[in-house]
């Protein structure tokens, strides 16, 4: 990954997030929910083959009461009032847990749909924790996935999870560890996350500042004997093999620099630990793209949120190596009987929340898990690494989290996308989306800047934007000035500075179409953006904001010349952009480090 891509990237991310909060869609503590019925739905599946967390049984009956899993055997009573599900052909699979994701917006719901019925958090808004710890505890019907966290991620000051757009505290030495450790139990983290990542796997060009090894051990001491677990964040061999010597639970992403070498692999098995290796993340690093958008049984089901952060891109994807390394780590690890766990790191690029523990259970068997053994990295080992004893396996007492398909998936793992139902706490769950609605954006001249001010034809219309939202130091004014292209009356300058405080920095200018900041407007039907700019040579980017909830912006690329020229931009090519809820158009500077300018006119949807 060279450093424009690791810029854009990051900077993509960093703005989603963002402008997720901007949205007026932060999670926020709900009102407590009405005394818990004193029954749910009686089910009995009848006849279905069932994968209990760790092995296939065929033609077996699941009795379900109250939330739970009353019997499982090969012939049960027909109770009272039951609802028959009839399983033959079909295969009924614990709830799927997604043990890598960074929960926002949609994110519950969106998994849900797709069987996935808990997440592991590995780094959001701690706001949403004691919410989510009461939701779990439940067996109410629910529209969303259970949720486990560790809120704030423990990062050097500027590194990895600095730039995501909300308040990160750091360290910068052991002595805070205990402190700092203290701090997230209080906010509700159930595990601690460790980001050992400087970013030289990706990056010959750029290092972050990240944890020193002292601090990353006293961290994982103080979550030890405060009754947590430790996890790291690492992509490189060495930062692996430290976590894993100073006492990390497990690892959740996999090395990339290198496959796993002896001395990890006997390490790893020496000390129990597991590792979520998120293949499909590392494969969109690598090229590779994923088919879940357009698969028959998947695609209809998206959102337009999943289908944009599905098909989004990690740049030009000239980096195979990374994939084949952490598969063949993959291969070892596993062959040593290191735990391995399936996680998607949703909603990076080349995933979606929910449909993508699809993929990564496919990911997981080219690596050389059996089916079978991939099913389980999804349902009985993260929950037992987690200590998630309610749920993993269809067992009588467990919590009725369950997913029901076609096929049979431990002879084609392919077979989990078949998704006849899913039920959580006992209660079924729709599984097709449905999508609001939002006021349509004609076509015309959205700003052309001829009157005393910045006019916008619609919409808040232009504001500055900065990376001092992330906790950076980069600028952006906004001005009309006079004598525009083409000898109009004016245009708009964006100016300001670039410092390279936040691990990945952007200023410039954003355009908002509605009246309420970065909510939906409908643009179907329009297909260009077209404008008049002219810069100082640098590189900007064109960010399409949209989606049910605020997701990663779709992306193009412009370099402006000291001469007005037209700017010509495709919406199509805006891959993944949901134009039915088009939300902001922000074009901004990144890197390198000092002053821009960029001069725009005539700004128009067409």
């Amino acid at each position: 990954m060279n450093e424009m891509r690791v810029v854009v990237v990051g900077s993509l991310l960093a703005l989603a997030v963002v402008f997720y909060a901007l949205s007026g869609s932060r999670e926020v503590p709900v009102p407590e929910r009405a005394a818990e019925p004193k029954t749910s739905d009686v089910l009995l599946f009848r006849d279905v083959r069932v994968f209990d967390g760790e092995r296939m049984h065929e033609a077996t009956q699941v009795s379900v009461r109250d939330g739970l899993i009353e019997a499982v055997g090969e012939r049960l009573p027909v109770p009272e009032g039951a609802t028959i599900i009839d399983g033959a052909g079909r295969t009924l699979l614990p709830g799927l847990i997604d043990a890598h994701v960074h929960s926002f917006g949609e994110a519950r719901r969106d998994a849900l749909r797709f069987g996935v019925t808990s997440q592991l958090d590995m780094f959001s808004d701690p706001g949403q924790l004691a919410t989510a710890r009461a939701e779990r505890a439940s067996l109410a019907a629910t529209d969303r996935a259970d949720l486990w966290s560790a809120g704030i991620l423990a990062t050097a000051e500027g590194g990895h999870g600095t730039q995501y757009g909300m308040p990160v505290p750091t360290l910068t030495g052991p002595d805070e560890a205990d402190a700092w450790v203290a701090a997230r139990q209080a906010e509700g983290s159930d595990y601690i996350k460790i980001v050992r990542e400087d970013l030289h796997v990706y990056s010959s060009e750029r290092r972050l500042p990240t944890l020193d090894a002292a601090t990353a051990r006293a961290l994982i001491e103080s979550a030890h004997a405060r009754g947590l677990l430790a996890v790291a964040h690492v992509s490189a061999l060495d930062h692996a093999f430290e976590s894993l010597r100073d006492g990390a639970d497990g690892l959740v992403h996999i090395a990339q620099d290198a496959p796993a070498d002896d001395r990890l692999v006997a390490l790893a098995a020496a000390r129990g630990a597991f590792v979520v290796p998120t293949l499909t993340v590392i494969a969109g690093m690598s090229g590779e793209r994923s088919g879940l958008a357009d698969a028959a049984l998947v695609g209809p089901r998206l959102s337009s949120s999943q289908r944009q952060t599905l098909t989004a891109r990690f740049g030009d994807g000239s980096r195979p190596e990374l994939i084949a390394n952490a598969r063949e780590s993959v291969r070892r690890l596993h062959a040593a009987g290191v735990a391995i766990l399936a996680g998607t790191d949703a909603p990076n690029p080349n995933t979606a929340y929910g449909a993508s523990i699809h993929d990564e259970l496919a990911q997981l068997v080219s690596a050389g898990l059996t089916p079978a053994e991939a099913l389980a990295a999804a349902t009985s080992a993260p929950a037992d690494a987690f200590g998630l004893s309610d749920r993993g396996r269809i067992a009588p007492g467990l919590r009725a989290d369950l997913l029901l398909v076609d096929g049979d998936p431990g002879g084609d793992i392919s077979a989990t996308t078949a998704i006849v139902g899913v039920w959580k706490n006992g209660h079924p769950v729709p599984l097709e989306f449905a999508a609001a609605t939002a006021a349509t954006l004609p076509p015309g001249i959205l700003s052309g800047f001829d009157g005393d001010g910045l006019d916008a034809a619609h919409g808040i219309g232009w504001v500055p934007t900065s990376d001092r939202m992330a906790g950076g130091g980069s600028d952006a004014t906004l001005a009309r000035i006079a004598d525009g292209a083409d000898g109009s009356a004016g245009a708009l300058r964006v100016s300001g500075r670039i410092a390279l405080k936040a691990a990945q920095p952007w200023a410039g200018a954003m355009y908002v179409p509605a009246a309420e900041m970065m909510q939906p407007v409908d643009a179907r039907g329009l297909s260009e953006l077209v404008f008049r700019a002219r810069g100082d040579g640098r590189q900007y980017a064109v960010l399409v904001f949209s989606g049910e909830s605020v997701g990663l912006p779709a992306v193009q690329s412009i370099a402006p010349g000291a001469d007005w020229g037209e700017v010509r931009l495709a919406l199509a090519d805006f891959a993944g952009a949901d134009l039915a809820t088009l939300r902001a158009i922000a074009i901004t500077a990144g890197a390198p480090e000092g002053e821009f300018s960029l001069d725009l006119d005539a700004v128009e949807i067409r």
